[in-house]
């Protein structure tokens, strides 16, 4: 019996070792092209700043859009109707990625990449275009909600494409970094949209920001867009999409593409997941980038010059932070630095709206450095990590809806919500409670991710930047099958 016992551990240890080199053999790794993967970062996170100046603009003019679109009302007021026509963009951005996530999925990454690119410049250009309240009366801000829109769309498929692109190009152990230049380029953008507002702001008397200088920043949208068009079309798809068409076209019979509700039922808990990551990381976001400079001027009473100022100074603070919270989630892993992100911001929010409501000018920069520190934790985390809940034949559909589900449930309302909560509370702590709310979201979510930093993603084969690599991976792996225990 012992005898026999013993047989079936050595067959099943013998199996075991031949599986494992049969699928983990050298010509089955991904090897990464180290030039096409600096190429491939930098143009989607260039077309991501492109896109995310467009959207930046709208917020740090929104003082002076409200004051454009909906005279007649206080200053919140007006605030209010302008964040309200922000955050209807928002609110199809899942429909947006109801059609341009199976779009990546059956077409490639790449080309609803560049389709994305060119749409948001273009919505963006036609904001510039529209006439202002006293020219055309509610036309005008019935046309601004409709360019408004045309932006959310097209932004339905932008952050998730972007996201999986990069993703799907990466090595295994530097995902988190090369990841995290896509946040850089959002700040980038941001940063680009505050400059050129900051410039205008202080350059321009406040009759010509009101009659003309607000369409400066909209009208440059379309030259942006054509270069972020240009640089995604020189690009190829990614590495782990063509393997996986590769597999679907030597199929005798190609596996028929999976429907949205039967994705949705056996992805359900990543599904989940994915909202609650996306629901801290973008309050958060929106919280810092599009409500604060509002929340400055037009709660605080501060000059729009003085708040767009340190709000632009905070963003260049964040960029080598975002950077930095990439490179160590590889080291010590997503869960961590999500966790303590979401925590930072159930202990400190407080404390960072106390400071920013104090009125001393360096107590309010250093609230406002204390929530663009913890955002940091999601900016750097969140893009290696949204794209390894699932599988290479649903990663863009599945991101794209679930990222865009939570962002317009709960990110791009933060600024519509907490400028109605505050008016209407008189109560300016409303942003703290709010983001405790989002940290308690975060916290729990991350207790029951899985951890997949330096592991491959989910359905695909491990990726290293050099063949070299690829060897010693197999010898690893090989050792690891001769040590394995005979139970196994």
């Amino acid at each position: 019996m012992s005898n026999h016992s013993e047989k079936q551990q050595a067959q099943r240890h013998s199996f075991w070792r031949k599986r494992q080199k049969k699928t983990l053999s050298v010509d089955d790794i991904t090897i990464v092209d180290q030039q096409m993967l600096k190429r491939a970062v930098g143009a989607a996170a260039l077309g991501n700043a492109m896109e995310w100046f467009d959207f930046g603009v709208y917020s740090f003019l929104a003082v002076t859009i409200g004051k454009v679109f909906f005279p007649g009302g206080s200053p919140a007021v007006q605030l209010i109707a302008t964040f309200g026509a922000f955050a209807a963009a928002f609110l199809v951005r899942p429909l947006g990625g109801m059609v341009f996530g199976p779009l990546g999925d059956r077409i490639g990454r790449q080309k609803v990449l560049a389709f994305t690119m060119i749409m948001m410049a273009i919505g963006t250009f036609c904001i510039g275009l529209i006439p202002g309240y006293d020219q055309i009366g509610i036309a005008a801000p019935l046309l601004l909600l409709v360019a408004r829109l045309v932006q959310g769309f097209s932004t339905g498929g932008e952050y998730g494409g972007a996201a999986t692109f990069i993703a799907e190009y990466s090595t295994d152990k530097r995902r988190g970094f090369m990841g995290s230049w896509l946040e850089f380029g959002t700040l980038s953008g941001y940063l680009l949209g505050a400059i050129l507002v900051t410039g205008m702001t202080a350059l321009l008397t406040q009759q010509q920001l009101m009659s003309w200088g607000w369409r400066i920043p909209f009208f440059i949208a379309g030259p942006l867009g054509l270069f972020g068009l240009y640089i995604r079309l020189k690009l190829e798809e990614t590495p782990a999409f063509q393997k996986h068409m590769e597999k679907q076209e030597a199929l005798e019979h190609s596996k028929p593409q999976i429907g949205l509700w039967e994705m949705l039922s056996r992805y359900r808990i990543q599904m989940l997941r994915c909202v609650g990551l996306v629901l801290v990381f973008n309050v958060s976001n929106y919280m810092l980038t599009s409500y604060m400079p509002s929340y400055l001027t037009s709660v605080l009473g501060m000059s729009e010059l003085s708040g767009l100022m340190l709000v632009m100074v905070v963003m260049f603070i964040m960029m080598p932070l975002t950077l930095a919270s990439g490179y160590w989630n590889d080291r010590l892993g997503r869960r961590p630095v999500i966790m303590c992100g979401a925590i930072g911001l159930i202990v400190l929010a407080i404390p960072a709206l106390w400071l920013i409501g104090s009125g001393s000018m360096s107590a309010i920069f250093l609230g406002l450095v204390i929530l663009g520190v913890l955002h940091t934790c999601f900016s750097g985390t969140m893009p290696a990590t949204l794209p390894a809940l699932f599988t290479t034949e649903v990663r863009y559909s599945a991101l794209a809806i679930g990222f865009n589900l939570s962002v317009s449930l709960f990110g791009g309302t933060t600024p519509l919500l907490t400028s109605w909560l505050v008016e209407k509370t008189g109560n300016v702590m409303i942003p703290a409670w709010y983001l405790m709310g989002a940290g308690v979201i975060g916290v729990i979510t991350a207790f029951f991710m899985r951890e997949t930093a330096r592991k491959p993603l989910h359905g695909s084969a491990p990726a290293v930047g050099s063949e070299e690599e690829a060897h010693r991976l197999v010898q690893k792996l090989e050792r690891q099958a001769e040590n394995l225990p005979a139970s196994q």
